[in-house]
């Protein structure tokens, strides 16, 4: 099985990638960067590309699934219309060429509250993206919705990091919707939804990534 992973340097993404690799159903991943990726592994295929010129090249796209766990920060972005291109620009025009080129799974990871019509812009954004890849009818789309994500960050998130410590330690009364998601856990459900291939749409909760 081949997969194209889109985010393979990010938190979630990274684990998607060793995951993948040590998968026995996985031949190879194509992990497309806009900066060097320093791994070597003999099923791994990376290249440094333009995000805003994606190649027409017909082997390019000949995978089973695309895994898309892109994904930014408004503080990293720096605006919203920065922020607008890498979690919702990006993530489509990957999926549009993909489906172009026949392929037939997409893997979305998105977050929790996505909702085109809410009045928080970043889960607005992630909201519009969902529908937009639902328009173009993949016979397998899987969205997965984590909450907070735990894990290492090689990049500072300082209120983020803070606020996870908080939930963290008051779980226990907390639903499992609101529960801290691991980047492992996220990534497994990623990694299953690409290879096992669900008909139709389908939406997994940030309560099953606990």
């Amino acid at each position: 099985m081949k997969i194209l992973l889109l985010g393979s340097t990010g938190l979630v993404g990274s684990h998607v990638l060793q995951q993948a690799l040590q998968h026995k159903k996985m031949t190879q991943v194509i992990a497309p960067v806009r900066s060097l990726l320093n791994i070597t592994h003999p099923k791994l295929k990376t290249m440094v590309m333009d995000f805003d010129d994606l190649p027409q090249d017909k082997d390019f796209w000949a995978v089973d699934a695309v895994i898309c766990a892109l994904g930014s920060t408004m503080q990293k972005a720096g605006s919203k219309q920065a922020f607008r291109k890498v979690d919702y620009g990006y993530p489509l025009e990957f999926a549009k060429m993909a489906k172009q080129h026949g392929v037939k799974t997409y893997v979305l990871n998105s977050a929790l509250g996505a909702n085109a019509h809410s009045l928080i812009f970043y889960n607005r954004v992630k909201g519009e993206l969902e529908n937009a890849l639902k328009d173009l009818n993949f016979d397998s789309l899987t969205l997965v919705r984590p909450g907070l994500i735990e894990g290492h960050r090689q990049e500072q998130r300082t209120a983020e990091q803070l606020f996870l410590k908080i939930t963290h330690a008051v779980q226990f009364i907390l639903p499992a919707a609101l529960h801290n998601n691991p980047a492992e856990n996220i990534a497994t459900a990623l990694l299953n939804a690409a290879i096992e291939q669900p008909q139709g749409v389908h939406i997994i909760s940030s309560k099953a990534l606990v």
